[in-house]
């Protein structure tokens, strides 16, 4: 299974009692589908968007983490297209970082200060050149 993100703009004329339904609903696609939920993050709350999307310039909030068959997003896509209070999704598969690159090892300081001295040298000896 991968992990995925998933945000989603819910319409802030919603009522409270409604938009937690509508959360717990996106919830149990995921669960019934044979996903797990790893987080669900409402703390992002009411927020104005960056432009007007169907004439609304506020929307709620939500982040949510999960692990899920490759089949699921577009299910969930499907399903949220069909919600009129979802303003805007977003889902995104997240990679996992597989470094098999070995870490660079540290330059002695000594080779380090050799090179500003030597660069230092090479503009003394532009300055003479420009004086003359």
């Amino acid at each position: 299974m991968s992990r995925y993100e998933l945000i989603y703009i819910i319409d802030t004329a919603l009522e409270d009692t409604a938009r937690k339904e509508l959360i717990e609903r996106v919830n149990n696609l995921i669960v019934a589908n044979g996903g797990e939920i790893e987080k669900v993050d409402e703390t992002w709350g009411k927020r104005r968007l960056a432009y007007a999307i169907n004439y609304k310039t506020e929307g709620w909030y939500v982040l949510v983490t999960f692990k899920a068959p490759a089949e699921l997003p577009r299910e969930l896509e499907r399903n949220l297209r069909n919600y009129d209070s979802v303003i805007r999704y977003m889902n995104v598969k997240i990679e996992e970082k597989r470094s098999s690159v070995k870490p660079r090892t540290a330059r002695p300081v000594a080779a380090a200060e050799e090179v500003v001295e030597k660069a230092e040298e090479v503009a003394v000896e532009a300055n003479d050149t420009d004086a003359e």
